[in-house]
């Protein structure tokens, strides 16, 4: 992907390519995390724990979800290699991951920390105002502001496709 990244982000096309891709990763994440919730999220990303062979943990906590990636393993193979990394090569996560959030109807918050480490953390949740409290508590910690990403400030979309989800969920019997 490294390469790739690179040859679209000088093309200006590397927010487009994340956009398809958040595209075609609802034919596998949009049902599961519309009718389950932070639950599929984290059947979802626990399957590709293992997939992908991560050094990660996560949790759930008060209606958030709590991803904790302390060795990716995309990027690791990319600093193994001793190539140069994409400059945004670790804003690929946010780049898919935050449209398919925002179309199901859950906040979504990712600190990348360093763009030439292989470590981040994210965040899920469906409550405004615990996605604002994730961001806040970051920074409290010490992140870095450019660091940060969320889908906050498309808050209406957010909102919008959380109510479509909930009706879905009532008319099939689920809540």
């Amino acid at each position: 992907y490294n390469e790739v990244f690179k040859f679209l982000d000088e093309k200006n096309g590397l927010e487009k390519y994340y956009k398809e891709i958040s595209r075609h990763q609802e034919l596998h994440c949009y049902q599961c995390f519309m009718d389950k919730g932070l639950q599929g999220m984290e059947e979802y990303w626990g399957h590709i724990r293992v997939e992908e062979n991560c050094v990660s943990s996560s949790k759930i906590v008060d209606g958030v979800r709590y991803s904790f990636m302390d060795r990716c393993p995309s990027l690791s193979k990319v600093l193994d290699c001793d190539a140069e990394p994409c400059e945004k090569y670790c804003r690929h996560c946010p780049g898919w991951v935050i449209p398919l959030m925002t179309k199901c109807g859950f906040y979504y918050v990712s600190d990348v920390k360093n763009l030439s480490e292989p470590h981040c953390r994210s965040a899920q949740t469906e409550d405004i105002e615990k996605a604002k409290a994730v961001i806040q508590k970051w920074l409290d910690e010490g992140a870095d502001p450019d660091m940060l990403t969320s889908n906050i400030d498309d808050f209406e979309t957010v909102e919008a496709n959380k109510k479509f989800r909930h009706e879905r969920l009532l008319k099939k019997g689920n809540k």
